[in-house]
């Protein structure tokens, strides 16, 4: 089948990107893989003891760890631990509301033990949006799990501690240039909650899912696969 797209070359495997569990303490309305607390779902232990030995054999410089929440899979803290002796960088794509959840209060203080790079969802800086996204008082659990790590040192220059935040489009849009919202966000979060972060971060909605379910029931579904193309 003939597509306007380029010609696809393989390169080497350098990251390696692993969703242990679609079990979350949200179930935010973008969500493409209908991650929620009522979801069971979890990479076993057999298969996370597994994830060390690929990071040796095809030398991974990146271990990317999503989810779901995946420090709800009871073998996170196992998988970050058992990596401590290797030269590799650990990202733990968070949803910062976790650190309130029972049993996991202490969370901050182990990725920051184990220099974890936090890649951290906050959709906007203004309350509003991110509550229609996400849900009810998930925008002041968020500024104050961001005041938690940053008193940890994260987000600071030289404490080797890396806070990147995402921002993903609130309604069927393309994001913004990335460049230009990261100097907002860091604008806005300083001088409204003295807050700092690395990076910012900008995605664009899958349309499949609990995503694709929201954009059938508003009638965008068809305009957002157009302006995708």
């Amino acid at each position: 089948m003939k597509t306007a797209f380029p010609n696809i070359k393989k390169g080497s495997i350098d990251t390696l990107q692993i969703n242990i569990g679609y079990k979350c303490n949200q179930a935010c309305k973008h969500c493409h893989v209908n991650s929620s607390p009522s979801r069971t779902e979890m990479m076993s232990e057999e298969i996370i003891d597994l994830i060390p030995k690929i990071i040796n054999k095809f030398n991974i410089k990146t271990l990317d760890i999503t989810g779901g929440a995946p420090e709800m899979n009871p073998y996170f803290r196992k998988l970050v631990l058992s990596l401590r002796n290797q030269t590799i960088n650990i990202i733990d794509r968070c949803n910062l509301t976790i650190f309130f959840e029972k049993g996991h209060e202490d969370l901050p203080t182990f990725l920051a033990k184990n220099k974890v790079i936090i890649t951290a969802s906050l959709p906007c800086y203004e309350k509003e949006n991110v509550e229609k996204q996400r849900g009810s008082g998930v925008f002041e659990k968020s500024i104050n799990a961001i005041k938690i790590l940053n008193e940890l040192g994260y987000g600071k220059t030289d404490t080797g501690l890396e806070l990147n935040l995402v921002y993903n489009p609130i309604n069927p849009t393309l994001p913004p240039p990335q460049e230009k919202l990261e100097i907002d966000y860091k604008k806005v979060l300083y001088e409204k909650y003295n807050l700092i972060f690395n990076n910012l971060y900008t995605i664009t909605n899958m349309p499949i899912n609990r995503y694709a379910d929201f954009l059938k029931m508003t009638g965008e579904l068809e305009k957002y696969f157009e302006l995708l193309a």
